[in-house]
């Protein structure tokens, strides 16, 4: 199973942001790399989903 990693960040404007990182295994390698998004706190699980 990947660790998925979730920060909250600070409020821009009223909206809260959160830096979602996340481990995928290479299909090639099977090294991993991991993938970080920045996206609002509500669509957090909807990222994580994915």
């Amino acid at each position: 199973m990947a660790k998925k990693v979730v920060a909250t960040l600070k409020k821009e404007g009223g909206i809260t942001y959160a830096k979602v990182i996340k481990a995928v295994k290479s299909e090639k390698t099977g090294a991993y790399t991991f993938k970080e998004e920045m996206v609002p706190t509500p669509m957090v699980q909807d990222v994580l989903k994915k």
